[in-house]
């Protein structure tokens, strides 16, 4: 039977077969992006994206009509799913009911998300066996004006510093708008959340010990003016942190990139926040010419050092 006129195509994604709606949506106003060119992004990124999204919980933050529209966080796997879409389930004490998120481990899942407006893509810090078990560390590194991306960039200069002194060593990706994230691996299995957030804390405040007039690690918005703040929270099992390569929901489609030491430094040294603010073509770009720079916060296999 032909498929009626008003029933929206469907797209062969990995095997998968998917309705794909409003192809010709523009989701950046200021950009004339459309919807089919992010997810011509999602699907040529994939092979580097799905190692990091992988066994993860999936936090969706939806704009089904752009960035310029409504937006809300989803954290519970819609019943429209599909079939094939495992879930993962975590008890919340809250709801007095386990939430079932997503979880994305092939292409499929990633062009279905970005289908139903999931602009960015967010993940938990560990995999859904082992819910106390981080594999990084991570640092958010967030400037409160007039401090920017610059700023960020000579913080996490010293913090990459600070980590190596103890024998730890860690890889930065931008945020996508005006701060850093810097990640530690672990992948020894043995750390818990319960250690990450008290390591991370006390690395935080160890920088804002060094340089108080330009480091803060305490989240109170009012101490944040003109310094950057050293977040150790998101260490924490329900939080989660944006995707290496997940696109952004700005007024342009920035991506939060891998990057490396060396490009931090330059543009430290430049003053030029420019130097790490990437679209998605220049991701595309970027990822064929270096593959994936994050790769190592993967593999890489260290400990935390216990008192």
């Amino acid at each position: 039977m032909p498929r009626p006129a008003s029933a929206p195509p469907a797209l062969d994604v990995g095997g998968r077969r998917l309705a794909i709606r409003n192809l010709d949506r523009v989701l950046y106003p200021r950009a004339g992006t459309t919807k089919a060119e992010l997810l011509d992004y999602y699907v040529r990124v994939a092979d580097a994206m799905l190692p990091h999204l992988r066994d993860r919980l999936l936090h969706m933050h939806r704009y089904p009509e752009g960035v310029e529209g409504p937006r809300f966080w989803q954290k519970e796997c819609p019943d429209h799913r599909p079939d094939w879409l495992p879930t993962a389930p975590v008890p919340s004490p809250a709801k007095g009911r386990p939430i079932r998120y997503c979880v994305a481990n092939e292409l499929a899942a990633v062009v279905w998300a970005a289908n139903i407006g999931s602009l960015e893509l967010h993940t938990s810090l560990h995999r859904v066996g082992e819910p106390d078990h981080p594999t990084a560390v991570a640092f958010d590194l967030d400037p409160g004006a007039p401090a920017g991306l610059v700023e960020c960039c000579e913080v996490a200069v010293r913090l990459r510093d600070l980590l190596g002194g103890v024998g730890l060593r860690s890889w930065p990706k931008t945020s996508g708008g005006k701060g850093l994230q810097v990640y530690v691996p672990l992948g020894d299995g043995a750390a818990t959340y319960e250690d990450t957030k008290a390591f991370a804390r006390t690395v935080a405040e160890v920088l804002e010990a060094e340089t108080p007039d330009r480091v803060v690690s305490r989240m109170a918005r009012s101490l944040r003016a003109g310094k950057v703040l050293v977040d150790w929270s998101q260490n924490t099992p329900h939080k989660s942190t944006v995707c290496a390569y997940s696109a952004r929901a700005r007024e342009r489609p920035t991506v939060s990139t891998p990057v490396t030491w060396d490009e931090v430094a330059a543009a430290r040294d430049l003053g030029d926040p420019g130097a790490l603010r990437f679209e998605i073509g220049a991701v595309l770009e970027r990822v064929a010419a270096h593959g994936d720079l994050f790769a190592p916060v993967l593999s890489e296999r260290q400990a935390l050092r216990r008192r």
